[in-house]
């Protein structure tokens, strides 16, 4: 097999894989659709609630555990299933910010260990990549500043205030680290991450007044981002078995 057939073959390899993922992704945009189609802002809270907004998440984590195997259960997986968790806290009122922060860190600790050990590359930054990690770090600072003085006016400051303040920490990190992947989906999925939690941030610390659309924009980009990132992981694990594949040859 020559130089361009086997080029071809390979072509026609990524092609069907990506076709197969699409088929094995179909039961988590089904689930997305079920979301919003039933859900309303009246919705009352219930383990049924629970169940259809955390689907989607354990879905993606039992598609990137049945590609990437065991390896990315304290990876990627068990990000999902901590973000999971996290979604069945938020239908409860009682515990719809301390849980969730707890939950979230757990996540983005164990997203951040994935990215370090499995995909940090050791090349050199751009300069705009280092200019996009600046940015970040204002960004994600400025919104703490920005919400500070709203997290003084919860009843459970005193815990309240440190947490956020580590959470925004952990995913400006997140963020950055995504960046260092060179994996345009997980790239994007860092950042879209961020737009969504801001957005959450913005309604439950009560910074700006309920819009009609406001749960709309933070689940939209909240799935997407989960998406993003589970493709980029799958991704990066397959680069790195054909790298090792060639290596062979």
């Amino acid at each position: 097999m020559d130089i361009l057939e086997t080029d071809a073959y390979d072509r026609r390899q990524r092609r069907n894989t990506s076709y197969m993922l699409l088929f094995f992704l179909l039961p988590f945009f089904f689930s997305t659709a079920v979301y919003f189609y039933l859900w309303t802002p009246d919705s009352p809270a219930s383990i049924t609630s629970a169940g259809v907004k955390s689907a989607p998440a354990l879905l993606l984590a039992a598609v990137v555990l049945s590609w990437n195997g065991g390896q990315s259960i304290l990876g990627v997986v068990g990000g999902l299933i901590f973000s999971a968790i996290g979604d069945c806290c938020l239908i409860w009122p009682e515990t719809i910010l301390w849980m969730q922060i707890k939950l979230q860190v757990g996540f983005f600790v164990h997203l951040q260990s994935l990215v370090k050990y499995y995909r940090y590359t050791p090349y050199s930054s751009s300069s705009w990549a280092r200019f996009l990690y600046v940015i970040l770090v204002i960004v994600g600072g400025g919104s703490y500043i920005y919400i500070y003085p709203f997290l003084q006016k919860a009843p459970d400051s005193d815990q309240l205030t440190p947490a956020v303040a580590v959470y925004t920490a952990l995913i400006t990190v997140m963020a950055i680290l995504a960046i260092r992947t060179h994996h345009t989906a997980t790239l994007l999925g860092g950042l879209t991450f961020m737009v969504s939690d801001l957005s959450l941030a913005l309604q439950v610390f009560k910074v700006m007044a309920p819009t009609k659309h406001g749960n709309t924009i933070v689940m939209v980009t909240y799935y997407l981002a989960q998406l993003l990132i589970a493709v980029g992981d799958i991704q990066a694990v397959e680069n790195r078995d054909d790298f090792a594949k060639w290596k062979r040859s």
